[in-house]
C-alpha cells in the first residue's frame, strides 16, 4: 500500500475523489500552478469542462489534456448539468440497492417467517431460489428485511 503524502490526499482518498490517474493530466495549469491539484478528481473534471465550455477547447483536446476518454468527458458534462458540482464527486460503482430483492421477494420472505418464526435465513434463501429462480446472498436478504419495513396497518 502506498503511503499518503499529506492531509489533502488522505481526505481525497476518504471521499473517493483521489485521482489515481493524476500523472496522465498534461494540462499546463495543473503542471505549473500549485492551486490546480491533479490529485483532486473533482477539480480536474470541473476544469476540463470549464476549459471546453469557456475557452472553446475541443472535447477531444480537453479529454486528452486531462487524461480521460471522451466518454468520461461526456459523463462528467452530464453529471455537472444534472447535479451541479456534487455530480462530479465519484459514486460507488455498481447497483445501489438490492436489485434482486424486490418488494415482492421481501414480502414473500416476511410471509414465510410470519408463518414459521423459527425459519432460518439460509432456508429463506432456498425458498426464494425455488419460488423466484434467483440466488440471493444471506446477508443481502437480512439487510433487506431490516431496511424494507412492512407498511403499517391502517385500522
Amino acid at each position: 500500500m502506498v503511503a499518503c503524502k499529506d492531509a489533502k490526499e488522505i481526505a481525497l482518498r476518504r471521499c473517493g475523489a483521489f485521482n489515481d490517474q493524476a500523472a496522465a493530466i498534461t494540462d499546463p495549469l495543473f503542471r505549473m500552478h500549485p492551486f490546480f491539484d491533479p490529485r483532486d478528481r473533482v477539480q480536474a473534471r470541473y476544469e476540463m469542462l470549464r476549459r471546453h465550455q469557456a475557452e472553446g477547447l475541443s472535447v477531444s483536446a480537453a479529454a486528452a489534456a486531462f487524461g480521460v476518454s471522451r466518454q468520461t468527458f461526456y459523463q462528467a458534462r452530464e453529471a455537472l448539468a444534472v447535479a451541479g458540482l456534487s455530480g462530479l464527486v465519484p459514486r460507488r460503482p455498481g447497483p445501489k440497492d438490492g436489485h434482486k430483492l424486490s418488494t415482492e421477494v421481501v414480502a414473500f420472505v416476511r410471509e414465510l417467517k410470519g408463518a414459521n418464526p423459527r425459519l432460518t435465513t439460509p432456508a429463506c434463501v432456498l425458498a426464494v431460489q425455488d419460488r423466484f429462480g434467483i440466488t440471493v446472498h444471506r446477508r443481502s436478504l437480512e439487510r433487506a428485511l431490516t431496511r424494507l419495513k412492512p407498511p403499517a396497518d391502517l385500522d
